[in-house]
């Protein structure tokens, strides 16, 4: 099953994220190698920075997508002010399709 993450970040916050961004990549790419990971990238503000992530996961269950995303190095940092889990029925432009 697929899941969306989608978690907004804090306010003011654009620094510690940049500050946390390395370790993300590194986890998003192990993620990608381990063939967890679908898609990611950030969500945008109106002033075209980054104010959130949204990454799309493979995992057995809501349970295992919660834990895989509280292992995020974000979410570890305490970026997050809220994270959203649904499951995601990826059905235009899906390249497993």
């Amino acid at each position: 099953m697929l899941y969306a993450l989608m978690c907004k970040d804090k306010p003011a916050s654009l620094e510690k994220r940049m500050a946390e961004r390395p370790a993300h990549v590194e986890f998003l790419k192990d993620l990608d190698a381990e063939g967890v990971l679908k898609m990611a990238g950030p969500l945008l503000g109106d002033d075209e920075k980054p104010i959130g992530s949204l990454v799309v996961i493979a995992a057995d269950s809501m349970d295992a997508a919660r834990d895989l995303a509280a292992r995020d190095p974000y979410a570890i940092a305490g970026l997050f002010e809220t994270t959203e889990i649904r499951a995601f029925n990826w059905v235009f432009k899906n390249p497993e399709a």
